[in-house]
């Protein structure tokens, strides 16, 4: 197939003609070009699931994903049980905002992750911070929890 972009407006005509010189790789050029476009979506999906790094350091765990462009307002942290969510939504700039766009690559949309916490976390004092574009939430574990030395008497 071959495309000629024809006209001068702003939204130039597109014009397709078949190629019929190629018949015999026709499948071939079918199924590369649909790999493509699935490749292209798979990767716009995984988009909207930054990753996440889990930590852990005196006695404390440390979620923190990478979500840039997002205010503090636009985060939802919840805890249900054992289950801590994260919550976000990107929006993008209004159709009023005079851009005209040619390409958009970034993420836009919500993003939701859950992580299933141990029962030594203590639910009560998890904390989160947002520095630039890192939402780091601190899950300290219980006191009762923390690792301690028994001293052996002589007997």
């Amino acid at each position: 197939m071959v495309i000629r972009i024809t006209g001068t407006s702003r939204r130039p005509e597109v014009q397709q003609e078949q190629d019929t010189s190629s018949a015999p790789f026709r499948f071939f050029e079918d199924l590369f070009n649909d790999w493509a476009k699935r490749s292209v979506l798979a990767r716009r999906r995984e988009s909207l699931k930054p990753p996440v790094d889990i930590l852990e350091k005196d006695n404390m765990f440390f979620v923190r994903t990478e979500l840039p462009g997002i205010t503090e307002n636009d985060f939802e942290l919840k805890l249900d049980g054992n289950t801590l969510t994260i919550k976000a939504e990107k929006k993008m700039e209004s159709e009023n905002s005079g851009y005209n766009y040619h390409q958009i690559e970034g993420f836009y949309g919500t993003y939701t992750r859950s992580f299933n916490l141990p029962d030594t976390v203590d639910a009560e004092h998890i904390s989160a911070s947002y520095t630039n574009g890192v939402l780091t939430v601190t899950i300290p574990q219980k006191p009762e929890m923390t690792p301690r030395s028994i001293k052996v008497a002589h007997g």
